[in-house]
């Protein structure tokens, strides 16, 4: 019998702790939650205070059958799933399964996978929190609810195979409005001018840069100023030198971390929680959900011997951050590493970045404040009221800044800003090398980026640190959203330079509009936010959202229970539901764009969704059947222009006979192709099937017929049987026999392969 049984969530997790527990502990793991909502029906009885109906998962039974033998067997079970509502749920569901009794079951929770950790918490058993199991009972189904009785709606009012969320419509919103304002985004033109000065009395003749106070509308503004300033006294008006402090930002919570991360190191949300449950689980950080900015009294000890060891005393700053978010749940602490000594892991590329960056923001919090000299240089003209204006900052003491430093997600630096400027004072002539006047215009919002969107998440109060990177994963793989990258474009724009007496004129060409990375709506994205947040915009107000994540944490601490608040929300969501299906006929909901006439045939062009996705409509000019084609990656019914509509009618292209045959390229289910008679080959990436030449067509023709060919041909033969034979197939070689096909075992070699071996695996597979 084995005296100590502990369960765990994951199983690295449980050979993790075991090292540190010895003999007399068996360490298991359940593999996450052993059991959930009932997958038929709602799951949920509506007449028993939505009392929930759990179910073991097929996959899930044997693992329970081996928890419940051991647990049998054992002299004291210890629960030690993660210290977060789902953690506690993941404990009591354990304890219902295994029979265990609720109020003298040992609870353990630890912040990080020690073995001091690890020992402390043996030490200090609690029982199960059913505060906590509620909030999450809570959360699990009220999104069950909603999920169950809104995704018919869309079905039946929308398009079969939809699904709607509390928290992923949402989010689906913010990213729908973010595309509108694009959208509407009507972009114009200024002129910025910006010069270059030097002190009169500098032999030296120091340049600075400064920004001219406000833009100018027109060239013939930007060239009226200039032309004026031909001649003109600059005065300085103001040189202001002041001593600022630029402080340490907090360690990492959650949503932090996903942010930095995202910006810093490029990785997705996802990755990155599953990065940081790999660097947790093998004890070398602290538990990676966390609210808290916080850090333990050992850590931050830790963290003032190393900064003294690697930088002096002087860097060293010892203080603690206060956690602002009221009621911040799952966690003690912030994310930072196990060991603050530990400055390199061994691990997998992405693990070592995301374990540096962690580690450099958890030291860098504990690192005295930057020091730095800001300078603000204005300049007067004396004929004209606008001012020039020259900012600088200049590190004194890099304090923290010598490790870390906080990205954001504009890391752009102004053009008038830099770094040393020179010694003013009020009353000092300065004279211009050159005034440039640039032509700039307008940029549009850019879309959300999954860090910003996080950030926007937060700011709002919708969701929580756990809940994000499932939030993105849902609604990018339901289609409604897509991560995408897009190209830049040129343009050329005007630059009108002043230098002495002269003014002159050349196009610059700049770029813009490139984006990587960024959460675009689909065309179905936004009819199903339009629905519902016609039909349901309570659900779909972010404040509502908010409030309903405040409840659940009211029942987390106990102030409320979690019946009632399910209550309280289902009543009026229940009328909603029934409201919306009783409204309107069923497919009511379609978003039909009417782009404008065909100036060839005169027949309307529209823009709709239609049985295999978005897509534009040439009407027929007798009223019988259009013409059809979808729409390209990237473009939008809402968006495309009728110049966009018409283009897409291109296809399929006649490229002119070969041999006798029509070459055509076209566009079908499987993407675009070239065909000629009967062969098709599929077009590569970066071919375009509007623009591509008859000569990459005919490349790409003869490309698939020699592999096809060389598929055909066989890769071995054998004298002692011709029926024998080794071809290449869709995956991989394979073995042809007598009508039949064998798979090669793992590890075979075409090269080595004899006829014997052949036999054998023929023989062995028709067993």
């Amino acid at each position: 019998m084995q005296e100590n049984l502990v369960i765990v969530e994951s199983p690295a997790k449980a050979k993790t702790i075991e090292k540190f527990l010895g003999k007399g502990f068996m360490v298991k793991s359940s593999f996450g939650h052993i059991r959930d909502l009932a997958k038929k029906g709602l799951g949920v009885d509506l007449d028993n205070h939505f009392e929930p109906i759990y179910e073991i998962p097929d996959d899930k039974r044997k693992v329970v059958e081996e928890l419940t033998r051991l647990a049998r067997e054992a002299k004291t079970v210890w629960l030690a799933s993660d210290e977060d509502r789902e953690g506690e749920a993941i404990a009591w569901h354990l304890a219902k399964v295994l029979q265990l009794p609720i109020d003298q079951t040992k609870r353990i929770v630890f912040h990080e996978i020690t073995q001091r950790a690890i020992l402390d918490a043996i030490e200090n058993p609690r029982t199960i929190d059913l505060n906590l199991v509620n909030a999450q009972q809570a959360r699990r189904v009220l999104d069950r609810l909603v999920g169950f009785e809104l995704s018919p709606v869309l079905w039946k009012k929308v398009r079969p195979a939809l699904s709607a969320g509390r928290v992923q419509s949402v989010a689906v919103r913010l990213i729908v409005e973010r595309e509108r304002e694009i959208i509407a985004f009507n972009s114009t033109a200024q002129y910025r001018v910006v010069a270059q000065f030097y002190a009169a009395e500098d032999a030296s003749k120091t340049l600075f840069k400064a920004t001219l106070s406000q833009p100018f509308a027109t060239r013939q503004e930007a060239e009226q100023f200039l032309r004026e300033c031909i001649g003109e006294n600059f005065t300085v008006s103001k040189a202001e030198e002041k001593p600022v402090q630029r402080f340490a930002a907090p360690p990492f919570t959650t949503s932090t971390l996903q942010q930095e991360a995202g910006r810093k190191l490029g990785m997705s949300v996802s990755q990155i929680m599953s990065v940081a449950q790999k660097l947790y689980e093998q004890g070398l950080i602290t538990y990676m959900r966390t609210d808290s900015v916080n850090l333990s009294q050992m850590a931050i000890t830790q963290c003032k011997n190393e900064i003294t060891r690697l930088f002096g005393a002087k860097y060293s700053y010892p203080h603690n951050f206060k956690t602002k978010a009221k009621g911040a749940q799952e966690a003690h602490e912030a994310i930072r590493p196990s060991y603050i000594e530990r400055h390199e892991i061994e691990g997998t590329a992405a693990e070592k970045k995301l374990y540096d960056l962690i580690w450099k923001r958890t030291v860098a919090s504990q690192m005295v404040p930057a020091e730095l000299d800001r300078t603000t240089i204005v300049v007067d003209l004396e004929r004209r009221k606008e001012q020039f204006v020259a900012t600088g900052e200049v590190v004194r003491f890099d304090g923290f800044m010598r490790l870390y430093s906080e990205s954001t997600e504009e890391d752009s630096q102004n053009e008038g800003e830099g770094g040393i400027l020179p010694k003013m004072t009020v009353g000092d002539k300065v004279l211009p090398v050159s005034i440039t006047a640039q032509e700039r215009y307008s940029v549009a919002p850019s879309r959300y980026n999954e860090a910003a969107l996080v950030k926007r998440l937060e700011e709002l109060g919708i969701g929580r640190p756990s809940t994000y990177a499932p939030t993105i994963t849902t609604i990018i793989n339901r289609g409604y959203v897509v991560k995408q990258n897009r190209d830049g474009q040129k343009r050329q724009t005007h630059q009108l330079t002043l230098v002495g007496d002269k003014i002159s004129e050349k196009m610059v060409t700049e770029s813009y509009g490139k984006e990587k990375n960024r959460l675009a709506p689909t065309d179905i994205g936004m009819v199903v936010n339009d629905y519902l947040e016609t039909q349901f915009s309570s659900i779909m107000d972010y404040h509502f959202t908010a409030n309903v994540e405040k409840e659940f944490d009211r029942v987390a601490e106990g102030d409320i229970t979690w019946t009632d608040m399910i209550r309280d929300f289902y009543d009026p969501f229940h009328k909603l539901v029934d409201c919306a299906v009783g409204t309107q006929s069923d497919r009511s909901v379609q978003s039909v764009r009417v782009l404008g006439v065909d100036p060839k045939s005169g027949c309307t062009v529209k823009a709709r969704i239609g049985r295999y996705g978005p897509m534009v409509e040439l009407e027929a000019e007798d009223g019988g059947k259009g013409q059809f084609a979808s729409l390209k990656k990237g473009q939008l019914i809402e968006s495309i222009t009728l110049e966009e509509a018409l283009e897409l009618f291109a296809l399929p292209r006649d490229l002119g006979e070969l041999d006798g045959e029509p070459l055509m390229v076209g566009v079908g289910k499987f993407g675009p192709y070239v065909r000629h008679g009967k062969t098709f080959a599929s077009l590569q990436k970066g071919d375009d099937p509007y623009t591509i030449t008859r000569e990459r067509a005919e490349e790409l023709l003869k490309e698939n017929i020699a592999k096809q060919r060389a598929a055909s041909e066989p890769l071995r033969t054998f004298a002692e049987d011709p029926q024998m034979v080794v071809k290449s197939g869709q995956y991989g070689p394979y073995i042809a026999y007598n009508g039949k096909n064998y798979r090669l075992p793992k590890g075979a070699k075409v090269e080595t392969l004899t006829y014997v071996d052949c036999q054998r695996i023929v023989a062995k597979s028709k067993k």
